[in-house]
């Protein structure tokens, strides 16, 4: 066999290597996951979850900005809270409790584990997720959350979701939530919640485990309403909003616990 012969086999030979590790990954992931979405297993999960999550909250003190953002919206109950993926761990124990809050999580599997947390720690859920376009409202359950978000505002209970929507699309804020303030005609508040000590992993949400014994801020933002007559145009400006009021929460709530100027 040539030496150019023996450069094709043995690239062939890592080629299927490689493909080799790919599928054994892929087959254990799969058992993972499967492990994983097991209903004991999920049970055991969340009581652990919770109960971290309990004690952090009962081992920090946290400030809010404004310093009493409940009576500055009161006036404008319901309202529509958001905030960005993988930094809402600790915003079920930042609601008053006589406040009714319900949270929209994805009907996917994945989302299981998220609302039996978010019920062990008293928040109502809706399932279903929401269209990265409000035009493709069929798709992923997306009509139904919608359907019930408004149907909760409607009621005068909070709802509660996430802005981004996508592991395309972290920290930009989808037009789902500007359709539903433009069909309930609720306004929308950014909420941003942080702690000194923490561990910010590399999820692709960049996701934030909050730590105990920490300071924490909880910062709300600009308010963003939607008129009921915004057009396409009108919807996309204030998705920006959203976004950019969610970013300046965000940074003003790890100024305030990293002690930096705010």
């Amino acid at each position: 066999m040539s030496t150019a012969e023996q450069a094709k086999a043995a690239a062939r030979a890592g080629r299927g290597r490689k493909r080799a590790r790919r599928s054994l990954r892929r087959r254990a992931g799969n058992l993972g996951n499967q492990f994983v979405r097991r209903p004991a297993v999920q049970s055991t999960i969340t009581s652990l979850v919770v109960n971290y999550l309990r004690i952090v909250n009962a081992t920090s003190r946290t400030v809010y900005d404004p310093s009493d953002p409940y009576i500055l919206h009161a006036s404008l109950a319901p309202v529509i809270f958001t905030m960005w993926h993988g930094q809402h761990f600790m915003l079920p124990f930042l609601r008053r409790f006589d406040l009714d809050v319900r949270v929209l999580i994805s009907k996917h599997h994945d989302g299981e584990l998220n609302a039996r947390i978010a019920e062990k720690l008293g928040i109502s859920t809706i399932r279903g997720s929401t269209a990265r376009n409000p035009s493709r409202m069929f798709e992923k359950g997306a009509l139904g959350g919608f359907r019930e978000m408004k149907a909760a505002l409607d009621e005068g209970a909070f709802v509660c979701m996430t802005a981004d929507i996508s592991q395309l699309a972290p920290r930009r804020a989808g037009l789902g939530i500007v359709a539903l303030a433009r069909a309930s005609g609720r306004p929308i508040v950014p909420v941003a919640y942080a702690t000194s000590r923490r561990i910010e992993l590399t999820s692709w949400d960049r996701s934030t485990l909050n730590l105990p014994f920490s300071r924490g801020a909880c910062a709300v933002g600009e308010i963003v309403e939607v008129p009921a007559e915004a057009d396409d145009r009108v919807l996309e400006s204030k998705r920006q909003n959203v976004e950019n009021a969610l970013n300046d929460a965000t940074q003003r709530a790890y100024a305030i616990v990293d002690r930096r100027n705010v």
